[in-house]
């Protein structure tokens, strides 16, 4: 090198230079697309190598904005450096222009050509200015969903699709060929929170930009517990035929099983049915030979394995003949009091009347004062004696006959049991001490003594004495109250009850708590519990009810009841218009007693303000194939009561506009039809009483991305309201009135004209007469 500089060291003196750059360096720009080739042409030539004859020794630099390596650096005929990013795609053009080739998407950026004339010093380098490489590419996908997807019932689905692009690719997901709205999807990734049956299906990532588009195709199974599509019939048979029970379910995994219940027992598990059924390969259920015991509630139930399965009952009945059910060989009346001897029946059609046979003949009741029968055939005696004992059958028949006669039952009469013993009516004793209530009956060894405290609120514990007597001890707060005894023995029961206060505690609490609210006042009134032996006072707690999260919570304020106010009292300073919560506490010597139910009241609106009615609440929406069924619950009752409901709707961020305004006040539901496919709508109701309108209810959203159009019409109509549509058809049914009446008019006028013309020309000369044809 006549320089006297190495190679190298040129090198170095090249590569520590520094850029700094700002928009107004670049001059140019070269565009170029993903595969093809470009040349970035050096604007810059040192004086020195204007000549060729007089060229000096000189190094040709390439170097790209962010690249701490240049691109290329060339001198002379020695091979050139280039960096690893370009390796076997970027040379040296005509004179210094850099070519590039087989572009790719990241080989966009600022380049820069740098000539190094090697006699004259590093620090008087000269360059040209910065070229801007625009590289455009068609989408390709950085991430893709697999072939096939499967996801569980319920679950969250989510399928990442990204792809890149010059210009940044548009990521658009469809689902069976219809496109998939943007809020569903965030960043190209496809997010399903919660997968059902009907999501299912082809579903498509499509990348497009300028440049060209790109498609990914993922199959989406859901996997689930079965679906069931033929759903058992309730069905009705006559004895002896033999009964199908269908039932077909479809699911995916497809190893499906059929189970079959009658009254939640499996029917494989009954004895009368097991040798009877068969559950065939379709899930149909067939029981052959029916007889009266198979009527009953069937159930299907489908399963393979996967969550809850589905379940669909019906209920089968067989006709037959009334049947008497087995009966007791012995029945014991009471001596004395009123008895009576059953008639099991089993009939379908129902029970039409039985005969009954005392001792071997037909059962004449005229003989018997008091003795009648009921609807259902048992035989009642309103005082058993001893006309009553004897052996008894029974035949019940139905409009399809009878079966035959029921089992002998052979009528015992015994005594009733009776008190040797009874309870005081009353009783007090202080708390922590031993009570023993006595009860006990007669000498009957059959005859049972049981114990119950009548509306326990809570169990309680106590003990009974071999003899009956009930025995508290120690005796607690909780035993006060009532208290029954009751002895019974095969053929009756008797009771007897007694009070039992408990002295020395903590009063009991008030009940009966009611609220009769005022504009900033409330009076309240209720009933003293016990007092526990100590003269007791109340005190009243109130509090405001928040009307929503964000408002701050209250505190409970209690007021102290004077004890001239007895059991009632008024609360002042209250919010008109304003829910408030109430309760009662009671305390004597012994301490406080348990606070009443609480009682919530609303005060009243102030003279002269609207009493604006009340929005309806649980608002909800179904889609069906007619429409989106909207449901809500009717407001509380109001005084005045509303008259009518108003429904509206918007979409996206527009305006409110009423849909329907005359919505019947008896109403919870309406069908909305006329939606538009691809759309959100957000639909809420309002109570209406005359032209007073209430706050709108919480709203609810409806998407149509899975619908069909619900009305022919719905492609040129989106919610147009029916006092609207109304007044459209009335008009065009007005103008087309109109017009048959005109032309009807002008038929009239032209037919007398030619008739006056006849006339006229009558004797003349016969000339051809035009007439008006209609």
């Amino acid at each position: 090198m006549g320089s006297g500089r190495s190679y190298r060291q040129t090198f170095t003196a090249v590569v520590v230079i520094c850029h700094f750059l700002t928009t107004e360096g670049i001059k140019s720009e070269v565009r170029g697309k993903v595969g093809n080739s470009v040349e970035l042409e050096c604007s810059f030539l040192p004086p020195e190598m204007q000549f060729a004859s007089s060229a000096s020794p000189h190094v040709v630099e390439w170097v790209r904005q962010g690249l701490e390596i240049p691109v290329l650096i060339q001198y002379g005929s020695y091979p050139a450096h280039i960096h690893p990013h370009f390796e076997g795609r970027v040379s040296l053009g005509r004179t210094t222009n850099l070519r590039l080739e087989r572009l790719q998407l990241d080989d966009q950026g600022l380049y820069d050509c740098r000539i190094l004339v090697l006699d004259k010093p590093a620090e008087e380098v000269q360059s040209s200015n910065w070229t801007l490489l625009s590289v455009t590419a068609p989408p390709s996908f950085t991430k893709a969903p697999p072939p096939v997807v499967q996801a569980l019932v319920g679950s969250l689905l989510s399928l990442d699709c990204a792809a890149n692009g010059n210009p940044a690719p548009t990521i658009t997901w469809l689902k069976d060929g219809s496109v998939i709205p943007s809020i569903n999807y965030q960043g190209g990734a496809l997010s399903l929170p919660a997968v059902t049956t009907q999501s299912a299906g082809l579903y498509a990532c499509h990348a497009s930009n300028s440049e060209g588009n790109v498609s990914c195709v993922t199959t989406v199974k859901i996997k689930g517990p079965p679906v069931i599509i033929v759903s058992p019939e309730n069905t009705t048979l006559n004895m002896s035929q033999n009964a199908l029970l269908q039932c077909q379910a479809k699911s995916d995994p497809p190893n499906m099983t059929y189970v079959w219940q009658k009254g939640g027992e499996n029917v494989h598990h009954i004895e009368s049915l097991k040798s009877r059924v068969r559950i065939q390969v379709d899930g149909t259920l067939h029981i052959s030979r029916l007889v009266p015991e198979d009527s009953g509630n069937y159930t299907c139930i489908p399963t393979n394995g996967l969550l809850t399965p589905p379940t669909a009952s019906a209920i089968l009945t067989v006709m037959h003949p009334a049947k008497a059910l087995p009966v007791p060989q012995e029945t014991y009346l009471p001596t004395g009091m009123g008895g009576v001897i059953p008639c099991p029946v089993a009939a379908q059609p129902p029970l039409l009347h039985v005969n009954w046979i005392k001792d071997g003949e037909p059962l004449d009741l005229s003989m018997y004062p008091g003795w009648t029968l009921k609807t259902d055939g048992s035989l009642v005696m309103a005082t058993v004696n001893e006309d009553a004992e004897g052996t008894y059958t029974c035949t019940p028949y139905n409009s399809y006959g009878s079966m035959g006669p029921s089992g002998p039952t052979r009528v015992i009469l015994q005594d009733p049991p009776s008190f040797s013993i009874t309870p005081e009516k009353v009783y007090r004793l202080d708390a922590g001490r031993r009570l023993l209530i006595p009860c006990q009956g007669n000498t009957d060894a059959t005859a049972k003594v049981t114990w119950s405290k009548v509306d326990p609120v809570r169990p309680i514990s106590y003990s009974i004495e071999p003899n009956g007597s009930l025995l508290l001890q120690p005796l607690l707060k909780d035993h006060q109250g009532e208290w029954e005894c009751s002895i019974s023995n095969r053929v009756a029961s008797i009771k007897t009850r007694t009070q039992v206060f408990v002295l020395g505690t903590s009063p009991h609490a008030a009940t009966s708590l009611s609220v009769s609210p005022g504009v900033k006042q409330a009076n309240l009134s209720w009933e003293a519990g016990f007092d526990g032996g100590s003269t007791q006072t109340f005190s009243v707690w109130v509090k405001k009810v928040s009307t929503s999260d964000d408002e701050e919570k209250q505190d409970w304020i209690t007021m102290t009841v004077p004890s001239s106010s007895g059991t009632s009292f008024q609360v002042f300073h209250l919010s008109p218009a304003t829910n408030y919560q109430f309760s009662v506490m009671s305390q004597n010597l012994f301490g406080a007693g348990p606070f009443s139910e609480i009682a919530t009241s609303r005060t009243l609106d102030p003279p002269g303000r609207s009493n604006k009615p009340k929005p309806p609440t649980s608002l909800s929406a179904n889609q069906s194939s007619a429409g989106v069924i909207l449901q809500w619950s009717l407001p509380e009752a109001q005084q005045p009561p509303i008259t009518g409901f108003v429904l509206q709707s918007r979409s996206a961020e527009e305006e409110w506009f009423n849909l329907k305004e005359n919505i019947s006040a008896n109403s919870s539901q309406i069908l909305v039809v006329g939606l538009q496919k691809e759309r959100v709508y957000e639909l809420r109701m309002l109570s209406r009483r005359g032209e007073l309108l209430s706050e709108p209810s919480p709203s609810v959203n409806v998407s149509t991305t899975d619908m069909e159009s619900y009305a022919a019409d719905s492609r040129i109509l989106e919610f147009v309201p029916e006092p609207l549509l109304a007044g459209i058809l009335a008009g065009m049914g007005f103008m087309l009135l109109a017009m048959v009446l005109l032309l009807g008019s002008a038929c009239v006028v032209s037919r007398r004209r030619d008739q006056r013309r006849r006339k006229k020309d009558n004797g003349r000369l016969q000339a051809p007469i035009l007439q008006t044809v209609c």
